[in-house]
């Protein structure tokens, strides 16, 4: 489970940023819930101000306690996104910092590297509250906590390399205290951004193969009031023309030269059945508008971070989805009859109506409102709804986008007016010139 999450330096981050997921206002939250952290936040904010850049911080950390002993070229430096909009920057550490509740055990894991090296790196645990340090870091020298075995650590320390983070390889050693927070990042923590439609169609064609394997994703389909009651997939045989027909000019060459070699060949046909004057009418998942396309290619992901637990960050949690729509898979993971297993979900959009209320409930606590603004240096900031300290009944939706919190963007409507000005006066130019081209009246003889 996330508790917080800190950075700085990173894209346009100059200054530290802090997503804090402690819960607020516990009197908004039903009395048997007990969340350490809040299970839903969302993060608001206009194009460009920085949202996706705070979700690929976290995604950055993730993938350099995953993988950098495995992306790293000795002496190669490190492969990292300062803010560029200041000279200073580029010369200073770039910093991130978790704090994790695992298995009823707090973490507190942290790095800094420049373009050179980690510069520092750090693990905390908080077993019954009380600080334990396993290892802290300082360039190429690493102390190991009290309760380490040294010897063992000296080794891994021995083979890793300035640009690698410890944690890394610390892990796949025997020290078992390192693997609760490195199994976080690589198993727990997952991560979903804005794709191109044809991985759109791919992820919701994958969602029809599993449906048969979970029925809760025709169970959402239907609750959606998508006019949807069965799904799935079957084997069929096509053949060159029909794969034209289906996929367009997408076709893979190799498939291609394959069904010339080969004839016909057997593939995958997914199906969706829709409600019709005389029954179930089977359609092809091409002929799906966007938005199911979209909900099919969403479902398997949410599903199974609902059943297996974790934190799900999701970027532009709004593409192609109704509002409602939304709203429903958020109320999946607030819901405690839902998310058995604390589930987390981390969200960026733009869309407003979120910040509403369905069914007289709100979507989100007030806790768990987050907004991105960027200031006139190109600095991303973040900050809580809760330090508005709003009043439950108020308005958020219209409240935000009339300006009262900020993160929403600036209209100049100059450009509206320059454009209307160059209108008129192209309009005053087309009436000279058709004036000068009408001929007069014709002389008489």
């Amino acid at each position: 489970m996330l508790l917080s999450f800190r950075v700085a330096n990173h894209r346009s981050i100059r200054k530290e940023q802090q997503l804090n997921l402690h819960p607020v206002y516990d009197a908004d939250r039903p009395e048997e819930t007990r969340w350490e952290a809040v299970p839903v936040t969302g993060i608001f904010g206009a194009n460009a101000s920085g949202k996706s850049n705070l979700v690929g911080a976290l995604q950055y950390m993730a993938r350099m306690v995953v993988s950098s002993h495995r992306d790293s070229e000795p002496d190669g430096g490190v492969d990292r996104n300062p803010f560029v909009l200041d000279a200073e920057a580029k010369g200073e550490p770039s910093w991130y910092v978790v704090d994790l509740l695992l298995d009823g055990t707090r973490y507190t894991y942290g790095f800094s590297v420049d373009d050179e090296r980690v510069v520092e790196e750090w693990l905390d645990s908080y077993p019954k509250g009380k600080k334990r340090e396993l290892f802290s870091r300082a360039g190429d020298d690493v102390t190991p906590g009290a309760s380490q075995k040294q010897g063992q650590l000296a080794l891994v320390e021995s083979i890793t390399e300035p640009n690698v983070l410890f944690l890394s390889l610390a892990a796949r050693s025997k020290q078992q205290d390192f693997r609760p927070v490195y199994d976080w990042f690589a198993r727990k923590l997952q991560f979903r951004n804005p794709g191109s439609s044809s991985l759109q169609g791919i992820s919701a064609m994958r969602a029809l193969e599993d449906a048969g394997r979970h029925p809760e994703i025709l169970e959402l389909l239907r609750a959606a009031d998508l006019g949807i009651e069965e799904c799935g997939t079957e084997r069929v045989l096509m053949d060159e023309e029909t794969l034209r027909k289906r996929f367009g000019p997408h076709i893979p060459r190799r498939t291609l030269l394959e069904l010339e070699e080969e004839g016909p060949r057997e593939m995958v046909r997914p199906w969706i059945g829709h409600r019709g004057r005389d029954g179930v009418v089977q359609m092809e998942l091409h002929d799906e508008s966007s938005g199911t396309q979209a909900l099919l290619g969403h479902a398997p992901r949410f599903l199974a971070v609902l059943r297996k637990g974790g934190t799900f960050v999701v970027d532009e949690i709004d593409s192609s989805l109704h509002s409602l729509l939304t709203a429903r898979l958020i109320d999946l993971f607030q819901n405690p009859a839902t998310n058995p297993k604390g589930a987390q979900l981390v969200f960026t959009t733009h869309d407003a109506s979120l910040l509403g209320r369905v069914s007289g409930e709100d979507i989100l606590k007030r806790d768990q409102v987050w907004f991105v603004e960027k200031d006139s240096h190109g600095e991303t900031s973040l900050y809580s709804l809760a330090e508005f300290k709003p009043r439950k009944e108020e308005n958020r939706e219209r409240r935000y986008l009339g300006g009262s919190y900020g993160g929403i963007p600036f209209i100049d409507d100059s450009f509206a007016g320059a454009l209307a000005q160059r209108g008129g006066q192209r309009g005053q130019d087309a009436e000279t010139e058709r004036q000068e081209e009408t001929p007069g009246p014709l002389a008489r003889n």
